[in-house]
């Protein structure tokens, strides 16, 4: 028997929000609303006031669970609002006052091409065993980015997928793969427990939201050298910093035996960053691809980390490339200005001079 949805004072609200594309909604007591549409926050005309507020507090917050707020200052739980869609939500207090956060789950993954990622990627996804790192600091679009990557494996492979998540950003309707999200807070009480209990549960491939710990990662890289495929995110800017991130995770003594499991383990490091298209609307993501070829897990093996990035720009005919090679192609190709891509580059003189079709290389004298 299918179960009636109850319709709550935010549906208006909520409604608007999915149907403009927004991320998440910032709701404060007293205060205007603020949608991040795009990466950029933008404030609508319509203010909150106390009783809309106990009014939302009464719709939505689940039974018995108000009290445990005003005790702690804050509270995590799931809606979901009829026409709208399913919502992950935090209620806290600031300055005295309640806000709501309030994150859409999308129920619909992208395609690779819909993520405006390059054709590469459903290579990477293809992997059958070790780790996936997609990189970026926050907004950057990694989880669209994962989501795309399991819409493919979904749609061309038979496999069981276990994701942990806090929180779940999309919801997956089973098409070759079949798929259990777990919820960090709702259906796991940490990330290290769930990672643990999923290796007992037969997956093909385990996705972690967010690897944050050493003990995260040690379980992740034994179920990658045990045959899983792992796919995980890291909040640096590039490949280089993501390895070195892990590395610190442990004592000089520990680095070079991590170092060299991560030189077989890992398949793949995609750092991303989002760049406003130039026609004003939308972001197209801008990507930094490294693929394991026999040079880069040579550089891994042997400390050369600092020469990784002049591999990537070596390597493009094997789908690798730097942020100044995706940031020229996007210019190139008319998505973005030249002035965003300039701002995005980590190396903005040299991109000025690609512009020109001049390119300075010393990437051939890495191989030994």
């Amino acid at each position: 028997m299918a179960v009636e949805l109850k319709t709550s004072c935010l549906h208006d609200l909520l409604k608007y929000a999915v149907d403009e594309r927004a991320s998440d909604l910032h709701i404060r007591e007293n205060k205007n609303v603020q949608l991040r549409i795009d990466s950029n926050l933008v404030q609508l005309d319509f203010e909150t006031d106390t009783a809309f507020f106990d009014k939302i507090c009464e719709d939505i917050v689940p039974k018995g669970k108000y009290e445990e707020f005003l005790a702690k200052g804050d509270l995590d739980f799931a809606w979901q609002e009829p026409d709208a869609g399913r919502f992950r939500v935090n209620l806290h207090l600031q300055r005295g006052f309640r806000g709501i956060t309030m994150r859409w789950v999308k129920s619909k993954a992208p395609t690779v091409k819909e993520a405006g990622l390059p054709e590469v990627m459903k290579t990477i996804a293809s992997n059958n065993n070790g780790i996936i790192f997609i990189t970026g600091t926050t907004g950057s679009g990694k989880s669209t980015t994962m989501a795309a990557m399991l819409d493919y494996i979904n749609t061309n492979f038979r496999k069981h997928i276990i994701t942990i998540e806090d929180p779940i950003e999309y919801t997956f309707e089973d098409k070759l793969s079949f798929f259990e999200q777990r919820e960090v807070g709702l259906d796991a009480a940490s990330f290290d427990s769930a990672l643990v209990h999923a290796l007992r549960q037969d997956p093909d491939i385990i996705v972690i939201g967010e690897m944050r710990n050493r003990t995260t990662f040690e379980t992740a890289l034994a179920a990658a050298e045990t045959g899983h495929m792992v796919i995980t995110t890291l909040h640096t800017k590039d490949a280089p910093q993501s390895l070195n991130r892990i590395l610190d995770m442990f004592s000089i003594e520990e680095r070079d035996s991590i170092r060299k499991s991560l030189a077989d383990a890992v398949k793949a490091i995609v750092c991303q960053r989002l760049a406003k298209k130039a026609s004003g609307k939308g972001v197209v993501p801008i990507t930094e691809i490294m693929i394991n070829a026999p040079i880069v897990k040579k550089l891994i093996f042997d400390n050369r980390i600092d020469k990784l990035e002049q591999a990537i720009e070596a390597n493009q005919e094997m789908g690798m490339m730097t942020f100044n090679q995706c940031l020229l192609e996007h210019y190139n190709n008319g998505d973005i200005s030249e002035e965003k891509a300039l701002e995005l580059s980590d190396n903005p003189q040299a991109l000025r001079m690609n512009f020109k079709g001049i390119f300075l290389t010393d990437a051939g004298g890495i191989i030994q």
